[in-house]
């Protein structure tokens, strides 16, 4: 259990690095798509922005964020120092060397500053700060020149051969029964930050503009597949809320909203990977690819992605994807000879986890008022808190759902409270009251540890939602 909770805030931690910098990664998607010679409206002259945006802006981007994220502006200009030696010192994007050492310089400052801390005289405060980057900037640097760079262009190498071998040996598409899985257990974000993103931006200058390693854990396919199989054959409350899940996982692109379906019937994991397998074997016999990495996961970003050349590569690859899962959950679903009424009553934790409040459930709140001031005791007056933060792993797609939610549901108390929505490991320490998904408590407390934590089971439409603003119009929440 513990392991499984670093593993997350180890991919929640690089996903906070290159999710804040989405954007650049769009617009460097999109130039590529529009103006490389295989591009929409090829033009040599803009078509020469591609190659130093992805070798120096995005790695440059990713390792300020991870430095910042450790130690603030100063923790970001000692990150984006210490990367510059490997960013600079190679021919391949180092898009891990930044994710390694933008934290890394961010950290060593930290240490710089907390040894030099009360030593420095007075009037020699600036001198002593600006050296003390410099300096330290200066050594990591070169460090990272003639260390770290080697290291993870071999490692990369090594990667990519690792992959590439799954191809030549016509195994690639068993990529399918780690990815599937590891979506549901919420470490999709370690899996394609860390691999498959970077693989994908080495190797899209190599292909003539595309890459299938951005399609790998992003594609929406094996997921609306399970959901569109609940739609038409499942039973009760999974499948009348199946088909606007379907809507907000497939187009919305916020994937977590299906995990439940699967967990609730464990043997869908076959067909989320069965899916995954699908697709994954027309992209690789019909040469697929995407021009620019699609944020977040759904159709309309990958439609946006698309190359000028393949794509109804892309959609067939997605609709063997859907088909895929979809067959085999339906078959899974047929196959099951309980009565119509067992999804009406479903177990109370799967019942939470949809939003739907089954016969034991209660109307006001899942969790006892009981249980819930057990797991926090602050307690704050209302007109203490003028923020409430909803956290995910990420700081989108589901807390970003949540939060539009909560802000919702205030407006109808008229309560002026202002909520936003954060990557869990990246809250603020002053915060008084925090929102989060049950299975992030732990992450929460630790991130937040003055706060108020209130957990709901469904980002979608949980009691606890109704519970918090029932609390805040009392006066008081704890």
């Amino acid at each position: 259990m513990k392991l499984n909770m670093r593993i997350q805030k180890f991919g929640s931690f690089l996903a906070g690095m290159v999710i804040p910098n989405i954007g650049a990664f769009i617009a460097w998607g999109l130039i590529t798509a529009l103006f490389l010679d295989s591009g929409w409206l090829p033009n040599e002259d803009l078509a020469t922005m591609i190659d130093p945006m992805l070798k120096y802006l995005l790695p440059i981007l990713i390792s300020y964020t991870g430095g910042r994220m450790i130690y603030g502006q100063r923790g970001a200009v000692s990150g984006v120092i210490a990367a510059s030696g490997a960013i600079f010192g190679s021919d391949i994007p180092m898009f891990l060397a930044a994710m390694v050492l933008g934290p890394l310089g961010g950290w060593a400052i930290k240490q710089v500053d907390k040894l030099l801390e009360g030593k420095i005289k007075s009037g020699f405060e600036m001198l002593v700060n600006n050296f003390s980057i410099g300096i330290l900037g200066m050594f990591m640097a070169v460090l990272a020149f003639y260390i770290i760079e080697p290291l993870v262009a071999g490692g990369t190498n090594l990667a990519t051969a690792g992959v590439y071998f799954l191809i030549d040996m016509n195994l690639y598409p068993l990529l399918a029964v780690i990815i599937e899985p590891a979506k549901v257990l919420f470490l999709n974000n370690a899996i394609d930050q860390s691999i498959f993103v970077p693989l994908g931006s080495s190797e899209i200058l190599e292909t003539g503009g595309k890459t299938l390693f951005y399609m790998l854990v992003s594609s929406p396919a094996p997921g609306a597949g399970i959901l569109l199989a609940y739609s038409v054959f499942g039973k009760g409350n999974s499948k009348k809320s199946a088909p606007s899940t379907f809507i907000i996982q497939f187009i919305g692109g916020i994937h977590e909203v299906y995990f439940p379906y699967v967990l609730m019937k464990p043997i869908m994991f076959l067909a989320i990977i069965g899916g995954g397998i699908a697709q994954i074997i027309v992209w690789v016999l019909l040469n697929s690819g995407l021009a620019g990495y699609p944020h977040p996961g759904s159709v309309i970003s990958f439609l946006i992605m698309l190359p000028k050349n393949g794509a109804f590569t892309v959609i067939f690859g997605l609709i063997a994807g859907i088909l895929g899962s979809f067959s085999l959950a339906s078959f899974f679903l047929k196959m099951d000879k309980s009565n119509g009424e067992e999804d009406t009553s479903l177990g109370n934790e799967i019942e939470e986890m949809l939003g739907v409040p089954g016969e034991k459930s209660s109307s006001e709140d899942t969790k006892s008022p009981k249980k819930v001031k057990q797991e926090s005791n602050k307690g704050y007056l209302t007109k203490d808190i003028n923020l409430i933060a909803f956290a995910c792993d990420a700081g989108v797609g589901s807390s970003a759902m949540g939060s539009g939610i909560v802000k919702k549901k205030l407006q109808e108390a008229d309560l002026s409270i202002e909520v936003k929505n954060y990557a869990i490991d990246s809250m603020p320490k002053n915060l008084k009251l925090v929102i989060t998904h049950k299975n992030l408590y732990n992450r929460a407390i630790e991130a937040a540890p003055n706060a108020v934590v209130r957990t709901v089971d469904s980002f979608l439409n949980d009691p606890q939602y109704d519970k918090v603003i029932q609390d805040l119009l009392k006066g008081e929440i704890d």
